[in-house]
């Protein structure tokens, strides 16, 4: 009896009489028929345990009879009802205005009706509509800030992944179907937010794009290495997504950047806003012209602008990349330097460069000057406007995510950038040196200056017997070259002692160097028709430890001059010797050779020399204008040379210490 009363309420309910009079009475909200449904629910269980019971007590209910029907109809029209709330539950969950506690109830019911799969996909949408919501409220405002807003972006998305992960947690728990389904959605997003940045951003070549960029790749990563915490991982994503839209920034940046870098005649004054005064470059404007001056602070303007955009999450996984191009700039603006000293150009790839050249460095001082401005860029300036932004980098929070790279990776980094930086200013340094050397090499008529047969035309038969033994009068002449191109980088390159010290080094490898690879030199002594004396390889010797000696002397030994010298001495040995000169007879000691290079250096420098003064003097003169250009005061004869202290750096002092013709570096 009770049974059939209960029975007749359930179908009296499911006759749609009881849902209507309960919408008539408390609304259409989704909770009250959540409500009907679970009594509903209870009663299906309730009777059906009934039916079991009595089927078992009562054999007969077995047979065909209505029972079986009217559970079968029961059943129909459950399942019926159950689709219906199905369907309103989840049209509840895409209102645009449900509240949040409303969302998790109706996804907790379609939890209850079996539907998980369904309820975590309209989790995922409904997050997702909220934050396209918030994107589209934003974007209008992007070009008001076009360097943050990637940031802001950056915070709508990731703090909508985080929400909606803490809330996939809680309602569905850990289960991996429905972990790697928010994964899914969140990689999906992240894709979104790289072509929103991108489409929204200013144009890839500006300065500004490559802040915005920058910008997005430091916010991103941090709310990333934010949400490791959760169990997400997405840095190695994001990174991978990010990477070409960061390389085609650098790239229209510095191509930008080479064009306005290498174009010195338009110098706005926004590559200018530091006063001259205040730069380091500004020592090396000359009197007559400001230009090279104001390109290495254009330079160095436009170096400056695209470090300060870089964050150091940008450093740390994109640094390598603005290294290098930052050299491959540096190297362009290097030749551009090359074009501006005499000289034809060895390079037949750079006629592009050939419309923007718009000075020239003439005289000696304007050369030193030239190369000053680039070794201050190249040793000072631009390691510490690097240094500046890759501390930033090192000493960041930001960089402990297990993502990161250790800071001693990026020290090879930096070491093979500056070895990069040193081979382009070397490429300079060596073009200034040969041409400089060239023209101390050969007159105006292109006759060699220094060739083999000074050591041919000798007087007298022993150099050791000599009372007053001096080298030849080229290296003479080579002495006071050096020493007025010294006195004028004194001046040029005033506190600069290590680019002076170079500069003077690689002019005298550069002297040696030429003479041991000049064939022509070798084959006069080579020629079995020409007479050979004990004198010309003593004289030979003698200007090879004389060399050697300039440049202890002056502060700038060189292990590469040493050796060179050495070779040399020793290929002279060998020639004379298969002419028939023995070395054992013919070569004093090598402590002879060593102590009167020593001498000759004093005796030309105070002037007291024991030749015939006037016959040093008419052949010098002749050498000496030619070859020195650079300043008024230029002595006519070495003998007139006062200063004992005309060299950077030396002092006579170093004149005491015997070096015996060793290497000083060694």
């Amino acid at each position: 009896m009770v049974t059939s009363v209960i029975l007749s309420k359930i179908f009296k309910l499911m006759n749609f009489k009881v849902p209507c009079q309960v919408t008539q009475i408390f609304g259409k909200h989704y909770s009250w028929r959540i409500l009907i449904f679970s009594w509903l629910n209870i009663k299906w269980k309730k009777q059906s345990k009934l039916w079991k019971l009595k089927r078992k007590i009562c054999p007969e209910l077995k047979g065909p009879g209505d029972t079986s029907s009217m559970e079968a109809s029961y059943r129909s029209a459950f399942l019926k009802r159950k689709s219906m709330l199905e369907d309103q539950l989840n049209e509840i969950t895409e209102q645009p205005s449900v509240g949040i506690l409303e969302l998790k109830k109706a996804l907790s019911s379609l939890i209850k009706l079996g539907k998980g799969p369904l309820a975590h996909q309209q989790l995922l949408k409904s997050y997702g509509s909220r934050l396209q919501k918030s994107i589209e409220v934003f974007l209008p405002s992007c070009p008001l800030y076009p360097k943050t807003f990637p940031a802001t972006l950056s915070r709508l998305m990731f703090s909508i992944i985080s929400v909606t992960t803490k809330e996939s947690g809680s309602i569905f728990g850990d289960n991996p179907v429905y972990t790697n389904r928010l994964v899914q959605w969140a990689e999906w997003e992240i894709e979104y937010l790289v072509r929103l940045v991108k489409n929204n951003a200013p144009s890839s070549e500006t300065v500004f794009a490559l802040g915005a960029a920058s910008n997005c790749v430091q916010a991103s990563l941090t709310y990333c290495s934010m949400l490791e915490s959760q169990g997400l991982k997405l840095s190695k994503l994001l990174l991978v997504l990010l990477r070409p839209y960061i390389e085609e920034v650098l790239e229209l940046n510095f191509r930008r950047a080479r064009r306005e870098a290498l174009d010195v005649a338009e110098m706005d004054e926004s590559s200018l806003l530091s006063p001259r005064s205040m730069s380091p470059l500004s020592a090396f404007a000359t009197s007559s012209d400001s230009v090279l001056v104001d390109s290495g602070m254009k330079f160095m303007g436009i170096v400056e602008d695209i470090l300060s955009q870089l964050t150091p999450m940008a450093v740390l996984h994109y640094g390598a990349n603005v290294l290098t191009r930052i050299s491959q700039l540096f190297d362009k603006y290097m030749d551009m330097l090359f074009k501006s000293l005499p000289g034809p150009s060895d390079d037949d790839n750079l006629t592009e460069l050939k419309e923007v050249i718009h000075f020239r460095a003439e005289t000696d001082s304007e050369q030193l000057a030239l190369l000053g401005l680039a070794f201050t860029i190249l040793d000072e300036l631009l390691p510490l406007a690097v240094m500046k932004v890759w501390s930033l980098k090192n000493d960041s929070k930001d960089l402990e995510s297990e993502n990161t790279v250790p800071n001693a990776s990026i020290t090879p980094e930096l070491k093979e950038w500056k070895r990069n930086l040193q081979h382009s200013f070397d490429k300079l340094r060596d073009h200034f040196c040969r041409q400089y050397v060239l023209s101390f090499i050969y007159s105006r008529e292109g006759k060699t200056r220094l060739n083999a047969l000074i050591y041919l035309s000798g007087e007298g038969e022993d150099l050791y017997w000599d009372p007053d033994p001096l080298p030849s009068l080229p290296f003479q002449a080579l002495f006071a070259k050096l020493q007025q191109l010294a006195i004028v980088a004194g001046d040029v390159l005033l506190g600069r002692e290590k680019i002076q010290k170079i500069l003077l080094a690689r002019l005298t490898e550069t002297v040696v160097m030429w003479l041991s690879e000049e064939q022509e030199f070798w084959d006069v002594f080579e020629d079995e028709s020409v007479p050979l004396k004990p004198l010309g390889l003593q004289q030979l010797i003698l200007d090879m430890h004389f060399t050697v000696e300039i440049a202890c002397f002056a502060g700038y030994p060189s292990r590469h001059v040493h050796q060179i010298a050495s070779a040399i001495i020793a290929r002279a040995i060998r020639t004379f010797s298969a002419r028939g000169i023995d070395p054992q007879s013919a070569l004093p000691e090598d402590e002879w050779f060593v102590e009167t290079a020593k001498t000759a250096i004093n005796k030309l420098l105070l002037g007291t020399s024991g030749s015939d003064a006037s016959e040093i003097d008419e052949d010098h003169i002749i050498l000496h204008d030619e070859i020195v250009s650079d300043s008024d005061d230029t002595a006519s004869s070495l003998s007139s040379i006062e200063s004992v202290e005309s060299f950077a750096s030396a002092s006579m002092g170093e004149l005491d210490s015997p070096v015996h013709f060793t290497d000083p570096e060694g």
